[in-house]
């Protein structure tokens, strides 16, 4: 029994979900799946359309140097379908492919293109949307990449930057970048400062 299709009503494409796969039952049971989920979401699906076929070979030596002429050929065909979602809201679209990902079945592979239609006013839509996220994060922002204990110095980074182990560490006195795990590194480099100054 084929699964159930809702009508578009405005012929508007939001998702493109391509299917793929060696196995062409594998393929055929997730596209019925994906049909039959999009129609409980009341999203109106079309498809699944056929893509052509994508082949690959390859000729590989059955054995090496002298036996040249013994070769093996290898093929393999890739099987696409494609469904298109059209007039879906992309909440219940991001839903949908939520769904499918969570169910997918085993030896198929899925790439969705999807596209999310909006007023002509999109910088003020996304200045607002900036304001309500810092309004609702607040101060944990400011605290994002620092350690609990230095949050409230923010001078401490360059204070422990400029200390003299930790740019020992980095091989800042090092000649030429040397290692810093060579025995003596770090005296050769005070030996020949003091030489220079005396």
């Amino acid at each position: 029994m084929a699964p159930l299709k809702r009508q578009p009503t405005h012929g508007i494409p939001t998702c493109d979900l391509q299917l793929r796969s060696y196995s062409t039952r594998n393929l055929e049971v997730f596209t019925d799946f994906a049909l039959r989920a999009a129609y409980y979401l009341n999203l109106p699906a079309a498809g699944a359309v056929p893509l052509p076929k994508i082949t690959e070979r390859w000729t590989v030596p059955r054995s090496v140097f002298v036996h040249k002429k013994s070769q093996e050929n290898f093929e393999r065909i890739t099987l696409r379908r494609l469904i298109q979602i059209k007039d879906g809201h992309p909440e219940t679209v991001s839903i949908w492919l939520a769904f499918l990902k969570k169910h997918q079945y085993y030896g198929v592979g899925m790439k969705a293109n999807v596209w999310e239609h909006s007023g002509l006013d999109v910088v003020e839509d996304m200045e607002k949307e900036a304001e309500r996220i810092e309004a609702r994060l607040g101060e944990t922002m400011a605290l994002v990449g620092a350690r609990e204990h230095e949050a409230g110095q923010p001078g401490r980074l360059r204070e422990l930057l400029a200390t003299q182990p930790f740019k020992a560490q980095w091989g800042a006195e090092a000649p030429m970048g040397a290692n810093q795990d060579v025995p003596h590194a770090g005296e050769r480099m005070e030996r020949r400062v003091v030489r220079e100054e005396g």
